[in-house]
C-alpha cells in the first residue's frame, strides 16, 4: 500500500462557490481528513495551488487556510507545474480558453459549468479531452445532495409506480444593489458577459433530470429580465441584458412531464431554496436538496372542492420525511472524491463535458424556444 499526492491547479477560488464548496468544504476537507481511502489501504492526497487574477485575495486566502503556493500566472503554472488535475470556476467567459491550455498541457479537466458560453464551444472542449486521453469532469452537486439522493433511491425502489410529472421551483429574491448589496456577482445579469439563468440553471435541471427521470428530449420556455436595471460591486448602476427567470416546460424520454420555474425575483415560500414535487401513480415525493416527503397511495387523502367553506385540512401534514438513516456528507466533496478516485484509476468520470455540453444544448435549446415562442426539439426527441 502506499499513497499518492495529486496537485490541483484551482482556477477561481476567490469567488463565492469556488472558495467555500470547492477549496473550503472539499478539496482542503479532503486534504485536512488525511486524502481518500483506497481499496489497497493507501490513500489519495492532495495538494492545492490557487490560481486567479487578484494576488492579494490568492495571498490572504492561501496564508489563512496553509495552502503553500499561489500564482496569477496560469500560463506558467502549466507549463512548469507538475500539478496533475486543473479545476476551473471562474467566470464563464473565461472557461473555454483555459481549459483548452490545460488539455493541451496534459492535465485531467474538472469544472464547474456552465463549461462553456455555447454548444459549440463545449463540443470543442470534448473533442479536445477526447482526444487527449484525459479523464474530465463537470461539477453535477446537486445529484449529490442528501435530497436528492433520497430522491433517486425512491425512484430505483419502484415507489412511484410509472412517474407522471416533475414540478420544480428554483430561486430566491436577488437584491438589485441599491439598498442592499446583491448576493450574485453582477455578471450574472449581463448577457455579454456570460450571464442568464437560462445558461447556469438550466445546465444543472439537464443532468438531474437525466439522472433521476430520463433524458431532455423536448422544452418549451419563456426567458425574461424581470429587474431591467441593477447596481454593481462598485455601486455602480448598469443594465440587466440577461434573463433573471425562466419558465420551462421538458418533456423527457418516457411520456415525463416536468415544469421547472428558475427565478432570481421570486421570494421564497417553501421549505428550500429548490424543491421538486415528483408524481407517480403510486407515490408522490417532494425532495429538496436535503429533505424528502413522501405520500404513497395508500395514504393518498380524498379533499374535497368547496370553495363555499375554508379548506380544515392541513395537506402538508399528510406527508411523511424520508429518514437520514445513512451519512450524507458535503455533495460537492462527494463528487470531488469520485473524481478524484476516477482520474487515479486510469478511468472516465460519468458527469464528463459532454454531459456537460448537454446541459449548454438544452440551454441554448430553451433559448430558442423564448425567442422564437415555440417547442424545439432536442438530439433523440420525437416529431
Amino acid at each position: 500500500m502506499s499513497d499518492h499526492t495529486y496537485r490541483i491547479l484551482m482556477n477561481g477560488v476567490t469567488g463565492r462557490m469556488g472558495y467555500h464548496q470547492h477549496l473550503l468544504r472539499s478539496v482542503l476537507a479532503i486534504r485536512d481528513d488525511g486524502g481518500v481511502a483506497l481499496d489497497d489501504g493507501g490513500r489519495i492526497l492532495v495538494e492545492p495551488v490557487l490560481v486567479g487574477r487578484n494576488a492579494g485575495k490568492l495571498a490572504r486566502i492561501a496564508d489563512q487556510h496553509g495552502v503553500s503556493e499561489w500564482s496569477t500566472d496560469l500560463d506558467a503554472l502549466l507549463a512548469e507545474d507538475d500539478a496533475q488535475i486543473y479545476f476551473d470556476t471562474q467566470a464563464t467567459s473565461e472557461r473555454k480558453k483555459a481549459i483548452l491550455k490545460a488539455v493541451a498541457a496534459g492535465k485531467h479537466v474538472y469544472t464547474e459549468k456552465p463549461v462553456a458560453s455555447s454548444v459549440a464551444e463545449g463540443e470543442e472542449l470534448v473533442r479536445a479531452a477526447e482526444s487527449s486521453g484525459i479523464t474530465h469532469g463537470v461539477v453535477h452537486d446537486k445529484i449529490f445532495l442528501p435530497g436528492l439522493r433520497k430522491l433517486k433511491r425512491l425512484v430505483e425502489s419502484g415507489f412511484f409506480g410509472r412517474i407522471l410529472s416533475v414540478r420544480g421551483e428554483f430561486g430566491y429574491w436577488v437584491f438589485e444593489g441599491d439598498l442592499l448589496p446583491a448576493q450574485r456577482p453582477s455578471w450574472n445579469y449581463r448577457a455579454e458577459d456570460g450571464g442568464g439563468v437560462v445558461l447556469d440553471m438550466f445546465c444543472h435541471w439537464n443532468y438531474v433530470l437525466e439522472n433521476l427521470f430520463g433524458p431532455v428530449r423536448a422544452v418549451t420556455a419563456k426567458a425574461v429580465t424581470h429587474i431591467p436595471e441593477r447596481w454593481d460591486e462598485q455601486g455602480r448602476r448598469y443594465d440587466a441584458t440577461a434573463d433573471d427567470a425562466a419558465y420551462a416546460i421538458f418533456e423527457l424520454e418516457g411520456d415525463v412531464i416536468a415544469q421547472i420555474n428558475s427565478s432570481w425575483a421570486v421570494r421564497v415560500e417553501r421549505k428550500e431554496l429548490v424543491e421538486f414535487q415528483v408524481d407517480g401513480t403510486h407515490g408522490s415525493a417532494v425532495a429538496g436538496l436535503f429533505g424528502c416527503r413522501v405520500q404513497p397511495r395508500v395514504r393518498t387523502p380524498r379533499p374535497t372542492w368547496n370553495p363555499d367553506e375554508p379548506t380544515t385540512e392541513d395537506f402538508r401534514a399528510q406527508w411523511d420525511e424520508v429518514p437520514d438513516n445513512t451519512v450524507f456528507g458535503n455533495g460537492f466533496r462527494a463528487q470531488w472524491e469520485r473524481f478524484l478516485l476516477d482520474v487515479h484509476h486510469g478511468r472516465p468520470h460519468p458527469y464528463d463535458l459532454a454531459a456537460g455540453v448537454r446541459g449548454l444544448r438544452l440551454a441554448e435549446a430553451g433559448l430558442t424556444s423564448s425567442a422564437q415562442g415555440r417547442r424545439v426539439e432536442l438530439p433523440g426527441g420525437a416529431g
